[in-house]
Protein backbone atom coordinates (compact mmCIF):
# COMPACT_ATOMS: atom_id res chain seq x y z
CA UNK A 1 0.00 0.00 0.00
CA UNK A 2 1.07 3.25 -1.20
CA UNK A 3 1.81 6.48 1.19
CA UNK A 4 -1.13 8.19 0.32
CA UNK A 5 -3.54 5.27 0.31
CA UNK A 6 -2.52 4.72 3.78
CA UNK A 7 -3.37 8.97 4.36
CA UNK A 8 -6.58 8.12 2.68
CA UNK A 9 -7.08 5.36 5.18
CA UNK A 10 -6.67 7.63 8.25
CA UNK A 11 -8.52 10.30 6.75
CA UNK A 12 -11.62 8.22 6.15
CA UNK A 13 -11.97 6.33 9.53
CA UNK A 14 -11.47 10.07 11.30
CA UNK A 15 -14.56 11.03 9.17
CA UNK A 16 -15.96 7.59 10.36
CA UNK A 17 -15.77 8.34 13.99
CA UNK A 18 -16.73 11.83 14.37
CA UNK A 19 -20.00 10.89 12.68
CA UNK A 20 -20.81 8.09 14.91
CA UNK A 21 -19.72 10.25 17.90
CA UNK A 22 -21.44 13.07 16.32
CA UNK A 23 -25.08 10.80 16.27
CA UNK A 24 -24.77 8.42 18.80
CA UNK A 25 -26.91 6.65 17.43
CA UNK A 26 -26.80 2.94 18.29
CA UNK A 27 -23.48 3.08 20.63
CA UNK A 28 -23.51 2.49 24.35
CA UNK A 29 -21.27 4.79 26.90
CA UNK A 30 -18.59 2.27 26.78
CA UNK A 31 -18.70 2.25 22.69
CA UNK A 32 -18.49 6.56 22.97
CA UNK A 33 -15.17 6.33 25.43
CA UNK A 34 -13.64 3.87 23.20
CA UNK A 35 -14.46 5.70 19.77
CA UNK A 36 -13.55 8.89 21.37
CA UNK A 37 -9.98 7.70 22.70
CA UNK A 38 -9.59 6.20 18.62
CA UNK A 39 -10.48 9.64 17.64
CA UNK A 40 -8.43 11.66 20.06
CA UNK A 41 -5.60 9.35 19.27
CA UNK A 42 -6.19 10.04 15.37
CA UNK A 43 -6.08 13.95 15.45
CA UNK A 44 -2.47 14.42 15.77
CA UNK A 45 -2.11 11.75 12.54
CA UNK A 46 -4.94 13.73 10.66
CA UNK A 47 -3.20 17.26 11.18
CA UNK A 48 0.28 15.38 10.32
CA UNK A 49 -1.52 14.30 6.81
CA UNK A 50 -3.03 17.43 6.37
CA UNK A 51 0.54 19.66 6.33
CA UNK A 52 2.24 16.95 4.46
CA UNK A 53 -0.52 17.38 1.95
CA UNK A 54 -0.29 20.86 1.91
CA UNK A 55 3.36 21.42 1.51
CA UNK A 56 3.67 19.19 -1.20
CA UNK A 57 1.06 20.98 -2.98
CA UNK A 58 2.98 24.04 -2.17
CA UNK A 59 6.17 22.71 -3.41
CA UNK A 60 4.28 21.96 -6.70
CA UNK A 61 3.40 25.65 -6.78
CA UNK A 62 6.82 26.56 -6.62
CA UNK A 63 7.84 23.83 -9.26
CA UNK A 64 5.69 25.59 -11.93
CA UNK A 65 6.62 29.01 -11.05
CA UNK A 66 10.21 27.87 -11.38
CA UNK A 67 9.46 26.69 -14.99
CA UNK A 68 7.30 29.91 -15.89
CA UNK A 69 8.91 31.54 -18.69
CA UNK A 70 6.70 34.61 -18.50
CA UNK A 71 7.94 35.25 -14.77
CA UNK A 72 10.55 37.71 -14.04
CA UNK A 73 14.07 36.16 -12.83
CA UNK A 74 13.09 37.37 -9.52
CA UNK A 75 10.00 35.50 -9.04
CA UNK A 76 11.35 32.35 -10.49
CA UNK A 77 14.58 32.66 -7.93
CA UNK A 78 12.03 32.71 -4.82
CA UNK A 79 10.33 30.13 -6.50
CA UNK A 80 13.15 28.29 -6.95
CA UNK A 81 14.19 28.94 -2.56
CA UNK A 82 10.56 28.03 -1.76
CA UNK A 83 10.76 24.46 -3.63
CA UNK A 84 14.33 23.49 -1.41
CA UNK A 85 12.96 25.07 1.48
CA UNK A 86 9.63 23.15 1.45
CA UNK A 87 11.56 19.82 -0.50
CA UNK A 88 13.40 19.47 3.28
CA UNK A 89 10.35 20.03 5.33
CA UNK A 90 8.60 17.80 3.08
CA UNK A 91 11.00 14.71 3.98
CA UNK A 92 10.30 15.49 7.78
CA UNK A 93 6.86 15.50 7.44
CA UNK A 94 6.78 12.54 5.47
CA UNK A 95 8.68 10.69 8.18
CA UNK A 96 6.66 12.46 10.55
CA UNK A 97 3.45 10.92 9.29
CA UNK A 98 5.02 7.48 8.80
CA UNK A 99 6.37 7.43 12.52
CA UNK A 100 2.79 8.11 13.27
CA UNK A 101 1.23 5.04 11.69
CA UNK A 102 3.92 2.67 13.00
CA UNK A 103 2.04 -0.40 14.86
CA UNK A 104 1.58 0.91 18.89
CA UNK A 105 2.95 -1.06 21.51
CA UNK A 106 -0.24 -1.68 23.64
CA UNK A 107 1.87 -0.94 26.66
CA UNK A 108 3.38 1.95 25.75
CA UNK A 109 0.84 4.34 27.61
CA UNK A 110 1.35 2.11 30.54
CA UNK A 111 3.05 3.23 33.99
CA UNK A 112 6.09 1.19 34.73
CA UNK A 113 8.02 -1.29 37.26
CA UNK A 114 11.52 -0.45 37.96
CA UNK A 115 14.24 -2.80 38.78
CA UNK A 116 17.78 -2.67 39.45
CA UNK A 117 19.83 -4.89 40.89
CA UNK A 118 23.67 -4.97 41.58
CA UNK A 119 25.58 -7.93 39.46
CA UNK A 120 29.26 -8.77 39.32
CA UNK A 121 32.00 -6.63 41.28
CA UNK A 122 30.90 -6.45 44.57
CA UNK A 123 30.45 -3.72 46.84
CA UNK A 124 31.35 -1.21 44.03
CA UNK A 125 28.37 -3.18 41.76
CA UNK A 126 26.00 -2.23 45.01
CA UNK A 127 26.83 1.15 44.67
CA UNK A 128 26.24 1.48 41.25
CA UNK A 129 22.98 0.29 41.34
CA UNK A 130 22.19 2.59 43.99
CA UNK A 131 23.50 5.28 41.56
CA UNK A 132 21.28 3.88 38.96
CA UNK A 133 18.26 4.19 40.92
CA UNK A 134 18.20 7.53 41.89
CA UNK A 135 19.20 8.50 38.07
CA UNK A 136 16.10 6.95 36.97
CA UNK A 137 14.43 8.93 40.29
CA UNK A 138 15.85 12.05 38.99
CA UNK A 139 14.94 11.74 35.55
CA UNK A 140 11.45 10.67 36.31
CA UNK A 141 11.43 14.57 38.11
CA UNK A 142 12.36 16.16 35.30
CA UNK A 143 9.54 14.51 33.65
CA UNK A 144 7.29 15.21 35.96
CA UNK A 145 6.42 11.58 36.54
CA UNK A 146 5.93 9.99 40.37
CA UNK A 147 8.12 8.03 41.69
CA UNK A 148 7.44 5.56 44.72
CA UNK A 149 10.27 2.92 46.10
CA UNK A 150 8.74 -0.22 46.55
CA UNK A 151 11.57 -1.97 47.91
CA UNK A 152 15.26 -1.57 48.73
CA UNK A 153 17.78 -3.75 49.94
CA UNK A 154 20.49 -2.00 50.92
CA UNK A 155 24.29 -2.98 51.46
CA UNK A 156 24.50 -0.92 54.88
CA UNK A 157 27.41 1.39 52.99
CA UNK A 158 25.27 2.94 50.58
CA UNK A 159 24.93 0.31 48.00
CA UNK A 160 21.93 -1.67 47.04
CA UNK A 161 21.54 -5.45 46.00
CA UNK A 162 18.36 -4.66 44.22
CA UNK A 163 15.49 -1.69 44.13
CA UNK A 164 12.45 -1.59 42.78
CA UNK A 165 9.71 1.40 41.93
CA UNK A 166 6.90 2.25 40.13
CA UNK A 167 7.35 5.11 37.82
CA UNK A 168 3.62 7.21 36.91
CA UNK A 169 3.40 9.72 34.29
CA UNK A 170 2.27 9.93 30.55
CA UNK A 171 4.17 7.42 28.24
CA UNK A 172 6.75 5.96 30.74
CA UNK A 173 6.95 2.28 29.38
CA UNK A 174 7.73 4.06 25.84
CA UNK A 175 10.36 6.08 27.58
CA UNK A 176 12.15 3.38 29.76
CA UNK A 177 11.82 0.31 27.87
CA UNK A 178 14.97 0.33 26.23
CA UNK A 179 16.81 0.66 29.66
CA UNK A 180 16.60 -3.01 29.92
CA UNK A 181 20.23 -4.79 30.49
CA UNK A 182 23.38 -4.76 31.77
CA UNK A 183 24.56 -1.44 32.22
CA UNK A 184 28.70 -1.49 33.19
CA UNK A 185 30.27 0.94 34.91
CA UNK A 186 34.53 1.37 34.88
CA UNK A 187 36.19 3.50 37.60
CA UNK A 188 38.52 3.73 40.34
CA UNK A 189 36.83 2.87 43.23
CA UNK A 190 37.32 4.75 46.24
CA UNK A 191 38.92 2.03 48.40
CA UNK A 192 41.41 1.58 45.49
CA UNK A 193 44.57 2.44 46.62
CA UNK A 194 46.72 1.71 43.44
CA UNK A 195 44.19 3.59 41.18
CA UNK A 196 43.34 0.86 38.99
CA UNK A 197 40.16 0.94 37.61
CA UNK A 198 37.21 -1.52 37.98
CA UNK A 199 34.61 -2.92 36.19
CA UNK A 200 31.38 -3.65 37.68
CA UNK A 201 27.83 -4.57 36.29
CA UNK A 202 24.03 -3.97 37.47
CA UNK A 203 20.93 -4.74 35.73
CA UNK A 204 18.39 -2.86 34.87
CA UNK A 205 14.91 -4.37 34.36
CA UNK A 206 11.91 -2.01 33.15
CA UNK A 207 8.15 -3.61 33.32
CA UNK A 208 4.91 -2.65 32.21
CA UNK A 209 2.47 -2.20 35.71
CA UNK A 210 -0.56 -4.62 34.77
CA UNK A 211 -3.33 -4.17 35.97
CA UNK A 212 -5.84 -7.11 37.69
CA UNK A 213 -7.79 -6.77 34.50
CA UNK A 214 -4.64 -7.47 32.72
CA UNK A 215 -3.31 -10.59 34.87
CA UNK A 216 -5.62 -12.56 36.59
CA UNK A 217 -4.29 -14.71 39.86
CA UNK A 218 -5.41 -17.46 41.74
CA UNK A 219 -4.69 -17.59 45.20
CA UNK A 220 -4.50 -21.14 44.95
CA UNK A 221 -1.58 -20.39 42.80
CA UNK A 222 0.31 -18.37 45.78
CA UNK A 223 2.23 -19.15 48.74
CA UNK A 224 2.68 -16.45 51.38
CA UNK A 225 5.28 -16.54 53.68
CA UNK A 226 5.77 -13.96 56.34
CA UNK A 227 9.02 -13.02 58.16
CA UNK A 228 10.71 -10.72 59.85
CA UNK A 229 12.36 -7.69 58.15
CA UNK A 230 15.87 -7.37 58.13
CA UNK A 231 18.17 -4.09 57.24
CA UNK A 232 21.84 -3.72 56.17
CA UNK A 233 24.18 -5.24 58.24
CA UNK A 234 21.81 -8.31 59.64
CA UNK A 235 19.76 -5.19 61.81
CA UNK A 236 16.27 -6.05 62.84
CA UNK A 237 13.97 -3.06 60.85
CA UNK A 238 11.05 -3.54 63.20
CA UNK A 239 10.44 -7.05 65.91
CA UNK A 240 7.15 -7.81 63.72
CA UNK A 241 6.55 -10.76 61.29
CA UNK A 242 5.74 -7.66 58.32
CA UNK A 243 7.97 -8.76 55.86
CA UNK A 244 5.87 -10.89 52.55
CA UNK A 245 7.57 -12.95 50.50
CA UNK A 246 4.89 -14.11 48.18
CA UNK A 247 5.59 -17.61 45.55
CA UNK A 248 3.25 -18.39 41.94
CA UNK A 249 3.55 -21.66 42.47
CA UNK A 250 3.08 -22.86 38.46
CA UNK A 251 5.97 -20.53 37.36
CA UNK A 252 8.17 -20.93 40.52
CA UNK A 253 8.46 -16.63 40.28
CA UNK A 254 8.81 -15.41 43.86
CA UNK A 255 8.76 -11.85 44.58
CA UNK A 256 9.69 -10.37 48.56
CA UNK A 257 9.08 -6.72 49.98
CA UNK A 258 10.04 -5.41 53.36
CA UNK A 259 10.27 -1.74 52.64
CA UNK A 260 7.31 -1.00 55.02
CA UNK A 261 6.08 -1.99 58.32
CA UNK A 262 2.35 -3.13 57.60
CA UNK A 263 2.33 -6.63 56.60
CA UNK A 264 -0.28 -5.86 54.77
CA UNK A 265 1.20 -3.50 53.02
CA UNK A 266 4.33 -5.47 52.02
CA UNK A 267 2.09 -8.12 50.63
CA UNK A 268 0.23 -5.20 48.32
CA UNK A 269 3.61 -4.64 46.60
CA UNK A 270 4.55 -7.86 46.10
CA UNK A 271 1.82 -8.86 44.26
CA UNK A 272 2.06 -5.49 42.60
CA UNK A 273 5.41 -6.62 41.60
CA UNK A 274 4.65 -10.43 40.66
CA UNK A 275 1.84 -8.89 38.26
CA UNK A 276 3.99 -7.09 36.45
CA UNK A 277 6.87 -9.97 36.25
CA UNK A 278 3.97 -12.51 35.03
CA UNK A 279 2.40 -9.97 32.20
CA UNK A 280 5.79 -9.33 31.12
CA UNK A 281 6.67 -13.06 30.73
CA UNK A 282 3.10 -13.31 28.69
CA UNK A 283 4.35 -10.28 26.64
CA UNK A 284 7.22 -11.75 25.51
CA UNK A 285 5.72 -15.43 25.28
CA UNK A 286 3.34 -13.21 22.64
CA UNK A 287 6.28 -11.98 20.80
CA UNK A 288 9.24 -14.05 20.02
CA UNK A 289 11.27 -11.33 18.53
CA UNK A 290 10.94 -9.48 21.66
CA UNK A 291 11.31 -12.20 23.86
CA UNK A 292 15.10 -12.82 22.33
CA UNK A 293 15.51 -9.19 22.34
CA UNK A 294 14.94 -9.03 26.37
CA UNK A 295 17.33 -11.81 26.76
CA UNK A 296 20.41 -10.72 25.03
CA UNK A 297 19.72 -7.25 26.97
CA UNK A 298 18.90 -7.97 30.66
CA UNK A 299 21.34 -11.12 30.48
CA UNK A 300 22.59 -12.81 33.58
CA UNK A 301 23.68 -9.41 35.05
CA UNK A 302 27.86 -10.37 34.32
CA UNK A 303 29.58 -7.45 33.18
CA UNK A 304 30.89 -9.17 29.76
CA UNK A 305 27.30 -8.78 28.61
CA UNK A 306 26.00 -4.84 28.29
CA UNK A 307 24.19 -2.45 26.56
CA UNK A 308 26.13 0.22 28.37
CA UNK A 309 29.26 1.21 29.56
CA UNK A 310 29.70 4.50 32.11
CA UNK A 311 33.32 4.91 31.94
CA UNK A 312 33.90 7.49 34.47
CA UNK A 313 38.10 8.36 34.18
CA UNK A 314 37.35 9.23 30.13
CA UNK A 315 33.56 11.07 31.48
CA UNK A 316 31.98 8.90 28.57
CA UNK A 317 28.28 6.79 28.28
CA UNK A 318 28.19 4.26 25.57
CA UNK A 319 25.34 2.39 24.37
CA UNK A 320 26.41 0.16 22.30
CA UNK A 321 23.00 -0.65 20.78
CA UNK A 322 23.30 2.58 18.81
CA UNK A 323 27.14 3.12 18.88
CA UNK A 324 26.08 6.28 20.46
CA UNK A 325 28.43 7.95 23.06
CA UNK A 326 28.56 11.12 24.38
CA UNK A 327 30.83 12.71 26.93
CA UNK A 328 28.65 13.75 29.94
CA UNK A 329 28.51 11.75 32.29
CA UNK A 330 28.08 13.76 35.26
CA UNK A 331 24.36 14.93 33.17
CA UNK A 332 23.89 11.62 32.88
CA UNK A 333 23.99 10.56 36.09
CA UNK A 334 22.15 13.08 37.28
CA UNK A 335 19.23 13.02 34.68
CA UNK A 336 19.82 15.96 32.75
CA UNK A 337 21.50 13.86 29.85
CA UNK A 338 19.84 10.49 29.76
CA UNK A 339 16.84 12.34 27.57
CA UNK A 340 19.24 12.34 25.13
CA UNK A 341 20.20 8.50 25.02
CA UNK A 342 16.93 7.51 25.24
CA UNK A 343 15.76 9.74 21.89
CA UNK A 344 18.81 8.51 20.21
CA UNK A 345 17.61 4.61 21.09
CA UNK A 346 13.65 5.36 20.09
CA UNK A 347 14.56 7.02 17.18
CA UNK A 348 17.08 4.05 16.25
CA UNK A 349 13.93 1.58 16.93
CA UNK A 350 11.58 3.41 14.67
CA UNK A 351 14.15 3.89 11.92
CA UNK A 352 14.54 -0.10 12.18
CA UNK A 353 10.75 -0.72 11.48
CA UNK A 354 10.15 2.08 9.44
CA UNK A 355 12.52 -0.01 7.20
CA UNK A 356 10.91 -3.72 7.65
CA UNK A 357 8.13 -1.66 6.69
CA UNK A 358 9.27 -0.61 3.17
Amino acid sequence: MNLDSQFDKVLYRHDELRAQLASGEGIDSSTIVRLSKELSELDPVVEAVQAFRKAREEMADAAVMMQDASADAEMRALAEEEFYALKDQLTALERNVQVMLLPKDEDDEKNAILEVRAGTGGDEAALFAAELFRMYERYAGLQGWRFEVMDVNDTGIGGVKEASATITGRGVFARLKFESGVHRVQRVPATESQGRIHTSAATVAVLPEAEEVDIQIDDKDLRVDVYRSQGSGGQSVNTTDSAVRVTHLPTGLAVACQQEKSQHKNKATAMKLLRARLYERERSAKDAARAADRKSQVGSGDRSERIRTYNFPQGRVTDHRINLTLYKIDQVMTGDALGEVIDALISSDQAERLAEMS
